[in-house]
């Protein structure tokens, strides 16, 4: 009898052996996301910014070219946590207002699951170092206000330290948290910097993480978002990189990027004049001060994100330390390309940091949604490393390329709550140089819209002027607007647009500026706690 418990005992441990060890099998997951980093900013995309840690990844992983957000922070954040449009997921405009309208609660909906919380039924433990941005702003700026359930830690991770909101200064950021208790101004340290403590957090997380545990850890960067800020230091390190102006830079990235393989070696650079009321500001028609101007803002950009990539060397070496690094699937994207915001000094500095594209954060252009998606993972990418994917890929498609490799199943049910697919779906197979199906891919952002589909775009600033038409297949840089001889093309696309517009709570679209649409939506709804979410 003892014998047979004995027995039964074994089986029992081995059991339980091997249950953790196919646990211990599930990729690690680290998701690097950027804040407002342009198409070409880094090396490995044809910038002169050194990034040596990301552009080791790219080097050693795979590279997409065509990969889309929804051209702006807190829209691309839900959409990536998600793996739904962001109006599915109530969060079609920004955390700034709870506009009491279907698909646009200012939060992300409470009945669709993050993939923490995927992640985190299947074993995993799950952190979080960064910028949030995804509960609604009148919840947490004040400190007597209680959590409303869509604070990181009540959303499937079981760390988070970083910012709730989606601005603010890097030397005292002001809507600071860690876990569910918000962290005083007056409390930071006097060398306080946003980048290194996003850092240091996401270091202490691997050192304490619990190895016999898979990890997926979100890595939200602020940097290199606006205001410009960076140890002086650093600045002046890149001042003199950026004395020959950003006409001559841009055709020094552009050369670099069809070298890289990115476009064909006969493409030529194009001039945007349409961004500056039909007539571009050329560098040698810049005053002597607006240049230096210039030359300031740029080398000041440039040391934020080298500050980023400092510190995500710090993180690779903390997952090898670790024994993590081989089996670590690592994402890096942006959650929209370079923005325009800050006058013409600005829009300047973003034309160098989207080249060649056209257009800028907030609009749908592909300036705004066309940005680095860069997947590094030794043990799960043997072949093809270094290379460039050309396929169309959406930040909706992150979520379920995780799920694939990690073979998770989307669940059926969430808080009583049935589940439809995901908006997105896997590239895993992309990442083997396979071609993906041909699928339309749908934009809104304040009334900015675009739907591509089998090489055609469609696109407008916004519901108050004309559509646009560019065959991105000849003209990737949306420079020959076809509406008028394409008519038959454009009323095609509107007509899918349209459709999915009505099926997917995008209407009635909104045209606003911030603090107008803010006043507006609040005079009607005084209510902005975001409790009923």
């Amino acid at each position: 009898m003892l014998h047979k418990k004995i027995i039964i005992l074994i089986l029992a441990l081995s059991c339980i052996c091997n249950t953790q060890a196919k646990e211990n099998e599930k990729p690690n997951i680290l998701v690097v996301m950027v804040d407002d980093l342009g198409f070409s900013d880094l090396g490995s995309y044809g910038g002169e910014i050194k990034t040596p840690n990301i552009d080791k990844l790219a080097q050693n992983g795979i590279r997409f070219s065509q990969f889309k957000n929804t051209s702006r922070c807190s829209p691309s954040r839900a959409a990536l946590l998600t793996g739904r449009s962001q109006h599915n997921v109530d969060m079609g405009w920004m955390s700034a207002v709870d506009e009491h309208r279907l698909g646009h609660r200012g939060q992300i909906s409470n009945s669709i699951p993050t993939i923490a919380e995927v992640l985190k039924i299947q074993g995993y433990q799950n952190y979080m170092s960064g910028k949030w941005h995804l509960t609604l702003d009148g919840n947490f700026q004040s400190f007597t206000a209680i959590p409303n359930g869509s604070w990181p830690t009540q959303r499937g991770f079981d760390q988070f330290y970083g910012g709730l909101s989606g601005g603010g200064s890097f030397w005292k950021p002001k809507y600071l948290a860690r876990n569910l208790t918000r962290i005083p101004r007056k409390n930071l340290p006097q060398d306080y910097y946003y980048t290194h403590a996003i850092t240091n957090n996401a270091v202490q997380f691997i050192k304490q993480h619990d190895t016999q545990k898979p990890m997926f850890m979100y890595l939200a960067h602020y940097a290199p978002h606006r205001p410009l800020q960076a140890p002086e230091n650093r600045i002046e390190k890149n001042k003199n990189r950026y004395q020959l102006g950003y006409d001559v830079l841009r055709q020094q990235r552009f050369e670099r990027q069809k070298k890289l393989g990115f476009f064909p070696k006969n493409a030529v650079l194009p001039r945007h004049d349409r961004e500056y009321g039909g007539k571009y500001l050329a560098w040698k028609n810049l005053s002597k001060d607006k240049q230096q101007q210039w030359i300031g803002e740029m080398a000041t950009y440039a040391a934020m994100v080298e500050i980023v990539d400092d510190g995500i060397g710090e993180v690779i070496a903390e997952l090898k330390k670790q024994k993590m690094f081989d089996n670590t699937i690592i994402v890096f994207i942006s959650d929209n390309g370079a923005t325009s915001e800050g006058g013409i000094i600005s829009q300047l500095a973003a034309d160098l940091s989207n080249t060649p594209y056209r257009g800028y954060k907030r609009w749908v252009f592909e300036g705004g949604v066309n940005s680095p998606l860069i997947v590094h993972w030794p043990k799960g990418l043997q072949e093809g490393l270094g290379e460039i994917r050309h396929e169309l890929t959406h930040i909706t498609d992150i979520m379920p390329t995780f799920l694939d490799l990690a073979s998770i199943k989307y669940p059926n049910t969430f808080r009583a709550n049935k589940l439809t697919k995901l908006d997105g779906r896997s590239f895993a197979s992309a990442l083997k140089n396979k071609r993906l199906a041909s699928r339309p891919i749908f934009f809104e952002h304040q009334s900015s819209c675009s739907i591509i589909d089998q090489g055609w775009k469609l696109v407008r600033y916004s519901k108050d002027t004309p559509w646009e038409l560019y065959q991105l297949s000849t003209d990737p840089f949306e420079t020959q607007d076809l509406a008028k001889t394409q008519k038959v093309k454009l009323q095609e696309l509107e007509v899918k647009w349209q459709h999915w517009a009505k099926n997917n709570k995008v209407l009635p679209l909104v045209n606003m500026e911030w603090n107008q649409r803010i006043s507006h939506f609040t005079k009607l709804n005084p209510d902005q706690d975001g409790v009923d979410n």
